[in-house]
């Protein structure tokens, strides 16, 4: 039986409509019986299916430079705790 954790590193794939039968069906096994994987999921779902329908939009050039800086900061702090 997966742990929450490893469902959760394979969410991608329990969406994507041409993953392997056979992990799907161990993913499946997996949400079925863990509700709060089963929240996620469904979440997830709901969230992919509104903005599906919805038109990309244009970010600002200073939310897009103070969004990289942050990203920037997290790798590098990430990079550093890992050694």
């Amino acid at each position: 039986m997966l742990t929450c954790k490893q469902f959760l590193q394979e969410l991608n794939d329990y969406l994507d409509p041409n993953t392997d039968p056979d992990m799907k069906r161990r993913l499946e096994a997996h949400v079925t019986e863990c509700p709060n994987c089963f929240v996620i999921v469904d979440t997830t779902k709901k969230t992919l299916e509104i903005y599906k329908g919805v038109e990309p939009q244009t970010i600002p050039e200073d939310v897009k430079t103070r969004l990289w800086r942050a990203l920037e900061r997290k790798m590098a702090a990430r990079k550093c705790a890992q050694g």
